[in-house]
């Protein structure tokens, strides 16, 4: 980690302990836009540590990765709680059920699409990003729409709020990497039996998000590779980019730092198995790093065996006028096994996506259509 998120992370642990919240968050904010920040006065320590109990030290630093989170989450493009809320309360369709599960590792409430036809062909779980809500990432996305026309039905799970204050999904904790604990172990609980009540095929199973969300897909992706078939990462990091806010932080800022091998084995218990895998990023991106748009395809092309995959690379321009670059691996019969879509001049946000929601972006390429597309081109699969 360069020297001065270190000391921003350090600064921020003794605002928080000094009670300061507020200059913490800030602290963090200020190094995530590159400036260094100014440790606290000795004395100002000195005073706030003598003057506080134990107990009330306990509870100040506990509140510190509170404080962490929200500075994340401040770096998605703007949209007020009160936008958000309006969104999530407006209905979105008849066939939009809202449940709740609960699996050994815990419980999540979630938002469940179901297609016009009689029995969905498919089960796309989609998995929103730090601040938003279930109904709104399916606002935003228009996902729906793509269910419609495919078949397919759309879980959006929602986090909660005693889990991560800021709606994130806790993608740096190790304590969520890995099968059977944790986050993942809930998604995947909730996947399958949303898959068995609805006799959906257990190999027409996907998993898509944006920001955390795409980031706890690719960590879903490498924990549970025999459940789902492909997935999408969004604006999001590869599995095991982070094992704590500071090494969360330095991933963010420039891309996470070189996998070892053990990052896949130890999500799933075995080795890696090749997955499909899209992958869009804004080029313009100032929250995660674009490069680590890069290493998410890497990360999923190391899994194949050398010379399987033939690449071709294409580029265009979306009917809002942003150019990208698609990078396409495919196999020996032309099948998409890992995509890349750089989006040239878009930041922070689902590209293609609709102002209904929050964190999107109108102008680009329609991330929804191409994943929905990408989801089901594999024959194997259908």
């Amino acid at each position: 980690m360069k020297p001065h998120l270190k000391s921003a992370m350090l600064a921020a642990a003794q605002l928080t302990a000094a009670g300061d919240l507020q200059a913490a968050t800030a602290a963090i904010r200020q190094a995530l836009a590159g400036d260094r920040v100014a440790a606290p006065t000795a004395a100002s320590k000195a005073d706030s540590f003598a003057s506080a109990t134990p107990e009330v030290l306990r509870a100040r630093m506990s509140r510190a990765a509170e404080a962490v989170q929200a500075a994340l989450a401040e770096g998605l493009p703007s949209a007020s709680l009160d936008t958000v809320m309006a969104r999530a309360s407006t209905p979105l369709d008849d066939r939009m059920v809202a449940g709740s599960f609960t699996a050994s590792a815990g419980s999540r409430d979630y938002l469940l699409y179901l297609p016009g036809k009689a029995r969905p062909s498919a089960l796309v779980v989609m998995l929103h990003g730090c601040t938003q809500t279930a109904a709104d990432f399916a606002a935003g996305t228009a996902m729906n729409e793509q269910a419609d026309r495919h078949g397919f039905a759309v879980l959006y799970p929602a986090q909660s709020k005693v889990a991560n204050r800021s709606a994130c999904w806790n993608w740096f904790l190790p304590r969520d990497q890995r099968a059977g604990r944790g986050e993942p172990a809930i998604i995947a609980a909730m996947a399958r039996e949303v898959a068995e009540r609805h006799e959906i095929a257990s190999e027409r199973l996907f998993v898509a998000g944006l920001s955390a969300g795409g980031a706890m897909a690719a960590i879903l992706g490498t924990a549970y590779p025999d459940l789902f078939a492909a997935i999408g990462v969004h604006s999001g990091l590869r599995a095991g980019a982070a094992h704590d806010l500071e090494s969360a932080l330095a991933a963010m800022k420039r891309g996470a730092a070189p996998a070892n091998g053990s990052v896949a084995r130890s999500a799933s218990g075995g080795a890696r198995k090749p997955l499909r895998t899209i992958v869009f990023h804004g080029r313009q991106d100032r929250t995660v790093h674009p490069s680590n748009a890069r290493q998410v395809t890497e990360a999923a092309l190391a899994a194949f065996p050398d010379d399987a995959l033939g690449v071709r690379e294409e580029s265009g321009r979306s009917a809002g006028g942003r150019s990208f670059i698609r990078t396409v691996h495919a196999d020996e019969r032309g099948v998409p096994m890992v995509e890349l879509w750089e989006v040239k001049g878009a930041g922070h946000a689902w590209s293609g996506g609709t102002r209904a929601g929050s964190h999107t972006d109108p102008l680009g390429p329609d991330a929804s259509e191409a994943m929905a597309a990408f989801f089901l081109a594999d024959p194997r699969r259908r």
